[in-house]
């Protein structure tokens, strides 16, 4: 996009717009237009100064909405160039962090949160190399088994940095996933993956009613935002229940 170009006004749906948080909503119009190619590979989308000017937000959402477009692999930002639609080959490579919740109902079924563990605890010095702390740094754990219809499809386990979300224990997780609230409270930057098929640890098999000798797919993921660790997960997955897929739309 040239720096003369004219943006689109903000239509009346954006304006009525309520539950949606400022910026997801612009990250909804930009993702919507690289799905449209408006902007090309390669070419360059608004500046963070424009995104302001449009929708009337912060700096800091504007600059949120573009982050996570770059942690999705959607975008490249150059430090004092902007931001750029990211070439083809590397959008269909890519793994997108979405909300369990929100995937269950996308298809129509219910999801239910059963809290197993949460609390306070001190991190050892495997836990502490992986978030970047000290060694007995104070770290936050919980445990949730995510169901969907009632048949359990997902045991999350989680340590969380405590300087990137201080109030993380006070929020009710029967009612919101940690990934949709650290979405909301915290400003990720990039996120990395393991996923592997082996089976589950005991505690495991006996919160998703399977057997130890069923195997399981386990996503470990760790999520940053520009200068820290925010957060350690290791995802469960009965092998039978779940799968990874994805669509590529050239």
């Amino acid at each position: 996009m040239r720096d003369n170009d004219v943006l689109p006004e903000r239509t009346p749906a954006d304006s009525d717009t309520v539950a949606e948080p400022a910026f997801a909503r612009v990250k909804r119009y930009l993702k919507a237009g690289l799905a449209e190619q408006r902007w090309p590979p390669g070419s360059r989308l608004p500046s963070e100064a424009q995104l302001v000017a449009q929708f009337g937000v912060s700096r800091m959402t504007a600059g949120r909405a573009l982050k996570e477009l770059q942690a999705e692999g959607l975008i490249d930002r150059v430090q004092g160039l902007g931001s750029f639609a990211a070439a083809l080959h590397r959008v269909s490579s890519t793994l997108t962090i979405r909300d369990l919740q929100e995937e269950v109902e996308s298809r129509g079924h219910r999801h239910r949160a059963l809290v197993q563990h949460l609390a306070t605890e001190r991190a050892d010095a495997a836990l502490a190399a992986q978030l970047g702390l000290a060694k007995h740094s104070r770290v936050f754990h919980t445990r949730i088994v995510h169901f969907e219809n009632d048949e359990p499809l997902q045991c999350e386990d989680r340590f969380v940095n405590p300087a990137c979300a201080p109030d993380y224990l006070e929020a009710d997780f029967s009612r919101i996933t940690p990934t949709r609230y650290l979405f909301r409270h915290t400003a990720l930057w990039r996120a990395q993956y393991t996923i592997e098929s082996v089976l589950p640890t005991a505690l495991e098999a006996k919160l998703l009613g399977i057997r130890p000798a069923d195997p399981c797919l386990i996503m470990v993921r760790r999520t940053f935002s520009r200068d820290a660790v925010i957060t350690l997960a290791r995802l469960v997955h009965p092998g039978s229940r779940y799968q990874l897929s994805g669509e590529f739309n050239p």
